[in-house]
């Protein structure tokens, strides 16, 4: 269906209208608003769902644009596929009890025909939709996983780490706003979402006298303090990026204009934060691999491990919410006692960083 640049205009506009909740939580607006996307481009309106379709289309042909403006792989997982299913099968199980929706499909009918004729077409339309929107029409095949290969998570070792942190380099705007928000991830094991909404007061807090990470929002809504312990080296990159970004408040990390001597007033967003990281990948057993936002989690947890830290601790310091038991028994654990071990060491001596100057990076 070939709709011109106005119509397809106001198919968005009606499809939004009525897909969107007047307050949709965080997960409605983003599902829903790719599933309007998805429709509009189709030339669809919000009384067509094919989700048999859209299944196929998030399991297999999803892309967005990169930082250059190319279009770039993001097809979901079986699982996250299921869940934006529901998010949407949802909002239209509100809509069919709601009469104002009905009146709308009676827009579509020819005001000439008869009010039977005009009841059978609306029913028609609500019998074709149910159809569409049962789950047997689009169904999502799972597959029970017993075992999750090494390569699917990574978790990397010490020395591997140092090779991620080197990759960026430090001698240009960017290299050093990406090694300093690398350092900072697998320092601290915070989210890529987390990373990104940080503010420039929140590196330096206090918990028992411990000096800690503040992370204002993570999963959940829970704010939580994060002691760096004797990784606190992590701060010496940041520092370095805030001095030569000249930032003195507000988001840490922002975009770096064209030409690659200036930095954007506004933080960068999560899909920048996997930008980046896809922009270093490493060698691991011979093989380049690419290293998620999330593995650093992972790297920060089994490291911590590794080296003696406990797994209530980790749990505290990774935001998480189990082992709800075991902290109701211990309470809460004191800042010195959370803080990671010297598990990583700065791959850059202070001299390299001290040399660096508006001069140097220019």
């Amino acid at each position: 269906m070939e709709l011109t640049n106005a119509n397809q205009s106001k198919l968005w506009r009606d499809n939004y209208s009525i897909l969107m909740p007047d307050d949709p939580n965080k997960d409605q607006k983003s599902r829903l608003g790719f599933y309007i996307d998805w429709l509009t481009q189709r030339g669809l309106a919000w009384y067509q769902p094919d989700l048999s379709a859209y299944r196929d289309y998030l399991l297999h042909e999803r892309s967005r644009l990169d930082k250059r403006g190319d279009r770039a792989p993001a097809a979901l997982s079986p699982q996250t596929t299921l869940a934006h299913l529901a998010t949407i099968r949802g909002r239209y199980n509100q809509l069919t009890r709601n009469n104002d929706v009905r009146d709308l499909l009676y827009e579509l009918a020819n005001p000439e025909d008869s009010e039977a004729e005009q009841r059978a077409l609306v029913d028609e339309f609500f019998i074709r939709m149910m159809n569409d929107l049962h789950p047997t029409a689009a169904p999502v095949k799972i597959v029970d996983v017993q075992d999750v290969a090494d390569s699917a998570h990574l978790r990397l070792k010490p020395y591997q780490v140092s090779a991620l942190v080197q990759a960026p380099g430090i001698t240009s705007l960017r290299g050093l706003r990406d090694t300093a928000l690398i350092t900072l991830m697998v320092c601290s094991g915070i989210r890529a979402a987390e990373a990104a909404a940080l503010h420039v007061d929140d590196l330096r807090q206090h918990l028992g006298g411990e000096l800690s990470l503040r992370v204002r929002e993570g999963k959940g809504g829970k704010q939580r303090l994060i002691p760096y312990g004797p990784l606190d080296w992590c701060l010496m990159y940041v520092d370095a990026w805030l001095r030569e970004a000249d930032i003195k408040a507000g988001h840490v990390f922002r975009g770096i204009r064209r030409g690659g001597k200036s930095v954007r007033p506004s933080g960068i967003g999560t899909w920048t934060v996997n930008d980046i990281m896809n922009a270093y990948p490493i060698s691991i057993e011979g093989a380049l691999c690419l290293v998620k936002p999330h593995d650093l989690r992972r790297t920060y947890a089994r490291n911590a491990y590794d080296f003696g830290m406990d797994l209530e601790r980790i749990r505290q310091n990774l935001g998480h919410t189990s082992l709800q038991t075991t902290q109701t028994y211990i309470g809460e654990l004191d800042g010195r006692d959370r803080h990671p071990p010297n598990m990583f060491s700065p791959p850059h001596d202070q001299r390299s960083l001290a040399l660096l100057t508006g001069a140097a990076i220019g």
